[in-house]
């Protein structure tokens, strides 16, 4: 059962419900940075939010999310900027950026927002949205940054419209 089909109101058309903005720009940093990674380049705070189309205060903001969790990691200095070492791009997955920017109330939290939300007394969506959920974690959790960075490599996937 899906509530878009008896209450299509309570999400305008175009509204994204699944990873905040920082989330987004935090991925597609992500995957930036290791395009970069992978041809041994490090890449400065100004060429990331250019290339991912993010104002620089908010991304310079997710980037320091991003090496709090050891997902990137920053090198000051004149050849400084980020990186991600290129053994690391197998481990990371999308589940790893969006818990370090978004935490894991994707994985755990209520659809609809409420805190009584449980498997023992469920909201109304729960059921529907756990199976939903377990093949979002999946996915989420198999897909990691050197997948997803050899789809752009190659040309088959894009990160700017």
């Amino acid at each position: 059962m899906s509530l878009l089909k008896y209450f299509p109101y309570l999400w305008p058309v175009n509204y994204q419900i699944m990873f905040s903005k920082a989330c987004e720009y935090g991925i597609r940093a992500t995957l930036y940075i290791a395009m970069n990674s992978l041809d041994d380049k490090r890449v400065s705070l100004r060429t990331i939010a250019g290339k991912i189309d993010s104002p620089e205060a908010f991304t310079a903001k997710i980037l320091q999310q991003l090496v709090h969790h050891a997902i990137i990691n920053s090198v000051k200095g004149a050849t400084g900027g980020f990186e991600i070492e290129k053994e690391k791009l197998r481990g990371i997955t999308l589940a790893h950026i969006i818990s370090a920017i978004d935490g894991d109330n994707l994985f755990h939290g209520c659809v609809m927002g409420l805190s009584a939300c449980t498997e023992s007394h469920p909201c109304p969506a729960h059921i529907s949205y756990e199976k939903i959920r377990s093949q979002l974690k999946s996915m989420l959790n198999n897909t990691s940054i050197y997948d997803l960075s050899h789809g752009l490599e190659t040309g088959l996937t894009f990160l700017k419209q």
